[in-house]
């Protein structure tokens, strides 16, 4: 190659690595799926959301099936106040300015992570893909990997505080932000994140009551989990939507729906606990991050309720994961890079033939990649001395 080539690629590949140009790239990707699914009429998650609101001021069931929509809420009473200002506009801003939020999360969280500016941008430009194809969708599970990834910067930077805000929130919306609680063995200040996570939690449970009332929140707190369990009773359809998970896989492989997920999960669990065995390790940023992406990973693996735009959240762990390695020019961990990144991120797409993607999405194949690189962190967590790992770089 020339020098005046390679002067051309180097400048191409330092102005795709500023954080300007990412930012750009995710508002245009937020603004063209917005757009594009309103005018297609194609923007029916984003009418769930809305009337999150309307019905918490209406002190309507918030997880009935409604004619609006032709679906049930699975969000907690909290999102109503999130969704307030989206659902106070017409559909066709509040659909492009709630992707714009979404994505604004997004890099939040990901530029907060304690890595070198060119390292996050790096991990933002892996995440796009998975992160358009959530937008598609109007989902919050792109917002929701920004608040897991707040919890934790936050948390390594001794704001116990604002770490225990995202917590509170995350889990009030949807759940999955429970899983911030992972990082407690990080924080010297175990006392103040406690009282932090206690007074957060009491402020985000009562809040929808300002737009509402105490007996209808407290209510809603108990449809919200009659609402979850019912669910995940769905889920388990072997031609569901959902269910992308490594339950899912051994369902529909299988074709036994009455495989259970306790056994999975217990296993799981063990596999996630064992690293906190190595206290010694705590202290290095890279074993850190390594439980970041692991917990991502985990929260959606491990979940029946997994469909192919929650992949956003775990593809932020695969993404930490590369950027982690020590030796990232290894044979095997870029081929299995290169392989969750075309069988997760890209089977959705119309590079594959339909034949290929029903396939795919029959077995729950997209959890596959995910699985292998879950436990080859739990494997390198167990097995590597962090020391010697320079992230910062």
């Amino acid at each position: 190659m020339n020098i005046s080539k390679k002067a051309v690629l180097n400048k191409v590949f330092s102005f795709l690595l500023k954080k300007q140009c990412v930012v750009a790239i995710y508002l245009i990707l937020a603004i063209v799926a917005g757009f594009k699914q309103y005018h297609h009429h194609s923007y029916n998650n984003y009418l769930i959301f809305k009337y999150v609101y309307w019905h918490t001021t209406d002190l309507q069931n918030l997880y009935n099936n409604y004619a609006e929509y032709r679906d049930s809420n699975h969000y907690g009473p909290v999102f109503s106040v999130f969704i307030a200002p989206f659902a106070l506009l017409p559909d066709s801003l509040g659909c492009i300015l709630w992707n714009i939020a979404n994505v604004s999360i997004l890099l939040w969280g990901i530029y907060s992570l304690p890595v070198s500016l060119k390292k996050r941008t790096i991990i933002a430009w892996i995440c796009a893909h998975e992160a358009l194809t959530a937008l598609f969708s109007f989902q919050f599970n792109i917002a929701l990997t920004g608040i897991i990834l707040l919890s934790f910067s936050y948390l390594v930077k001794k704001k116990e505080v604002q770490s225990a805000f995202f917590i509170a929130f995350g889990t009030l919306v949807k759940l999955y932000g429970i899983v911030g609680l992972a990082f407690f063995f990080f924080t010297k200040n175990k006392l103040k994140f406690i009282l932090g996570c206690f007074i957060a939690f009491a402020i985000l449970f009562a809040l929808p009551m300002v737009i509402s009332s105490p007996a209808f929140v407290i209510q809603s707190y108990s449809d919200w989990y009659h609402s979850l369990a019912h669910k995940n009773e769905l889920n388990a359809s072997l031609t569901s939507f959902q269910d992308i998970s490594l339950m899912g896989m051994a369902r529909r492989i299988t074709g036994n729906i009455n495989i259970p997920n306790i056994p999975f999960l217990l296993g799981g669990l063990i596999l996630f606990g064992l690293p906190y065995t190595r206290i010694n390790q705590y202290k290095h940023l890279g074993f850190r991050l390594m439980l970041l992406a692991s917990t991502l990973i985990f929260t959606v693996i491990f979940s029946s309720g997994s469909e192919s735009p929650t992949y956003i959240i775990a593809f932020a762990g695969v993404a930490i994961w590369f950027m982690v390695q020590q030796n990232p020019k290894k044979g095997w961990i870029i081929a299995l890079f290169i392989f969750a990144f075309v069988l997760t991120s890209l089977s959705p797409t119309d590079i594959f033939p339909r034949a290929v993607k029903e396939f795919i999405r029959l077995y729950s194949l997209k959890a596959l990649p995910c699985v292998i690189i879950w436990l080859t962190i739990i494997y390198q967590m167990m097995k590597e001395d962090f020391k010697s790992y320079l992230i910062a770089d």
